[in-house]
């Protein structure tokens, strides 16, 4: 019993005194392949235990396939818009993304104009910048016009591999690849911009085109895609 005459669970008292994050102590638990074993007995990579955010969305979409124009869209403007920051900064950022792009439908974010690009430069929820910005309206007004070749989801779809990773560790992990490269150069001839292959490659992941997750993460195969 405390001073206070309530009983204080020890484990609770171990945790307020110690200054280590949740996040940490999971860290410490991470093994040689870069997985982390967390409070439920799921491995997962150490990129998905930062936060709860990060969790959820590597748990239930990260991987899984995405085959509709507005969410391929989406996924491509939000690449974009990572590159150079962090994934994190991007998916906390996204609801206010998807409400400033018109819920990422390319035909309303392909009208868009200077006046447009001058509101959403302004608009402190965002990543302001604005290259990525007049990409992002590029960007729709090609995914409209790739419609005369049957859209952009079977367009980006077509470059899927024969053959996915199979990484047992976090450095296993390739950061491009040929499919990669090719469907760079493919989308940039239909008029696409920021769109390198390393940014193609985290696309691919992102939508289950490959699957990158590590072999004894409990989210290997998830997809359908790709057998686990």
């Amino acid at each position: 019993m405390s001073g206070t005459g309530t009983a204080t669970p020890p484990v609770q008292e171990d945790m307020e005194n110690n200054d280590m994050t949740a996040t940490e102590m999971e860290a410490d638990n991470a093994d040689d392949t870069g997985l982390v074993v967390g409070e439920d007995g799921l491995a997962r990579p150490m990129w998905a235990t930062a936060d709860e955010l990060m969790r959820e969305y590597y748990d239930t979409e990260w991987g899984m396939p995405v085959r509709d124009e507005t969410g391929l869209f989406e996924r491509l403007s939000l690449e974009a818009f990572q590159s150079g920051l962090s994934w994190a900064t991007v998916l906390r950022k996204r609801p206010a993304f998807r409400e400033a792009f018109a819920g990422f439908d390319a035909d309303a974010v392909a009208t868009f104009d200077d006046g447009d690009t001058t509101r959403l430069l302004a608009d402190a929820r965002l990543i302001r910048n604005r290259r990525k910005i007049e990409a992002t309206i590029t960007n729709a007004r090609a995914t409209v016009r790739l419609r005369e070749k049957g859209g952009l989801a079977g367009f980006i779809w077509s470059f899927r591999p024969d053959q996915t990773p199979t990484p047992r560790t976090i450095a296993e992990v390739p950061s491009r690849s040929p499919e990669s490269v090719a469907l760079s150069k493919a989308l940039k001839k239909e008029g696409f911009t920021f769109v390198g292959p390393k940014t193609m490659f985290a696309l691919m992941e992102a939508v289950g085109i490959v699957d990158t997750h590590l072999v004894d993460s409990h989210r290997r195969g998830s997809s359908g895609v790709w057998p686990g």
